[in-house]
């Protein structure tokens, strides 16, 4: 009983037939060779494109065109959104966070006609007035306190002479590296 060693070229790979089939008996060095093309049904299961049911989007929010209108789509017209402080807002968060001693007055006693007696209403400080009382206890900026810089993408370069790359002593060597 002889048995078979080598692969049957047919079994798992696609084989040429009718008139390709004849050329490539004819003209191949090796017609018993395997073409190397695969045989969808046997390398991979389930084949492809085998499955009867379709794939379908799963539905969520943005699927839904009544949810989902195109100004909230739209990033072109995304601008930027202005934040406005106005001047008394600015003066109250000045003296709140200047570490200024509360000799100012920021909130003033319930007025007498007001319908919520609980709920003492804020007192109107002018800027010029919360200006005056943080910086008349001591200096905002000192030496070592100093006022916050514009972020810049990149740093000033200072240019730095660094050690000569070795080159031959008593050589003209007009290089010079900076860091």
């Amino acid at each position: 009983m002889a048995t078979k060693k080598a692969a049957d070229s047919t079994l798992y790979h696609l084989t040429s037939r009718g008139f390709w089939g004849k050329f490539r008996e004819v003209v191949a060095v090796n017609p018993e060779i395997s073409t190397g093309l695969p045989l969808a049904s046997q390398h991979r299961y389930p084949p492809p494109a085998s499955r009867p049911e379709k794939y379908s989007t799963p539905a969520t929010k943005a699927s839904d065109p009544a949810q989902n209108p195109y100004w909230k789509r739209d990033v072109r017209r995304a601008y930027p959104q202005l934040s406005v402080v106005t001047q008394s807002e600015l003066s109250g968060l000045i003296l709140e966070h200047s570490g200024a001693p509360r000799y100012v007055s920021v909130v003033a006693a319930p007025a007498e006609s007001s319908e919520k007696a609980g709920v003492p209403a804020t007192k109107q400080v002018d800027l010029s007035e919360a200006i005056a009382t943080v910086t008349k206890t001591d200096k905002i900026y000192t030496e070592s306190r100093l006022p916050p810089a514009l972020p810049t993408p990149f740093s000033k370069w200072n240019p730095e002479l660094s050690p000569p790359p070795p080159h031959a002593p008593h050589s003209f060597f007009p290089m010079s590296l900076y860091r």
